[in-house]
């Protein structure tokens, strides 16, 4: 039996249709009324942020926990669900496991415990030092040190995948289909030399998901951390972009100093679609390679960004 956290969000509502297509009983939590199309399904209703919530029950007959569960709007709410709810649910599974039944724990975490990415060249592997930067980037990451930290039970494990930015059609963040609004209307720019040196750090759901499922069932990610990016150029990113919306491809550039100037002047006084941190990320060359992912588990992504990520240009969405 399966434990999964978070199923109706982007991830992990991928993440229960593959694990009910390979054949896996599912416990479902979920704090709110939930119906299910797939068998083998049972709703838990359950809150995951309430102390007296009967974590021991939860993971009665489990043998893997997917903790995908994630607030990404309410700072508030950060805290209790990323580091006290999964500091529950790790120490109910220390607990429970034996001999007879061991529990694995995977915990979908993020990129952002390394900190932002930077306009400086810089690789981020597992052993680059943590600094999150950012509540939810630290709540995250603290969450990871309560999965990691030293146990008793030699029988409960864990995995930790830390995946940089994921897209696909059904994501409900809009920055990416905004971001090819603006390519459409030939309206985008490079800003410096970022046509040459940036980089697109962004992962299809489709491969996190399978790298989950690695990370679920295969012995030899016990005990590991995981970065998972399938980085491309930037210029890829946004020529993918052009593609999908058959428009020309971007050429203009503008001096990336005397642009920050203005756009420190002019939002005060006006609302632009260009912010500071729009520019960080046009400019960033901070890379996340997948060589341990692919090293140990013989991974590699399989959807390549400036390709799909045309789907989310498209009516219908992809299955």
């Amino acid at each position: 039996m399966i434990l999964l956290t978070g199923a109706k969000g982007f991830i992990g509502s991928r993440l229960l249709s593959r694990l009910c297509e390979s054949g896996h009983k599912v416990k479902l939590v979920t704090r709110t009324t939930c119906e299910c199309e797939f068998s083998g399904v049972e709703i838990v209703h359950a809150d995951l942020t309430n102390p007296d919530t009967d974590f021991d029950l939860l993971l009665s007959g489990c043998d893997v926990v997917f903790n995908c569960a994630g607030e990404i709007h309410d700072e508030k709410l950060m805290r209790s669900l990323h580091v006290d709810a999964t500091e529950r649910l790790v120490a109910a599974a220390s607990r429970l496991a034996s001999e007879e039944r061991p529990i694995h724990f995977v915990q979908l975490s993020s990129v952002g415990a390394y900190g932002p990415a930077r306009g400086v060249a810089r690789v981020v592997n597992e052993q680059t030092s943590e600094n999150p930067q950012g509540v939810y980037e630290e709540t995250k990451t603290i969450g990871d040190s309560r999965v990691a930290k030293n146990r008793s039970n030699a029988f409960f494990s864990y995995t930790i995948l830390r995946p940089s930015n994921v897209f696909g059609q059904s994501m409900t963040n809009n920055s990416l289909r905004q971001l090819g609004r603006i390519v459409k209307k030939g309206l985008f720019f490079y800003i410096g030399s970022a046509k040459k040196d940036s980089v697109a750090t962004y992962i299809h759901v489709d491969d996190v998901v399978s790298a989950l499922m690695l990370c679920g069932f295969d012995r030899k990610a016990k005990g590991e951390i995981f970065n998972l990016s399938n980085d491309c150029a930037l210029s890829d990113l946004i020529d993918g972009m052009a593609d999908a919306q058959q428009v020309s491809h971007p050429k203009w550039s503008l001096p990336e100093a005397p642009l920050r100037l203005i756009v420190s002047i002019a939002n005060r006084f006006l609302y632009l679609p260009v912010t500071q941190a729009r520019i960080d990320a046009l400019v960033a060359r901070t890379s996340y390679p997948s060589t341990k992912l692919r090293d140990t588990l013989g991974f590699i992504p399989e959807r390549e960004v400036p390709i799909a990520i045309g789907e989310l240009f498209t009516q219908k969405p992809v299955v």
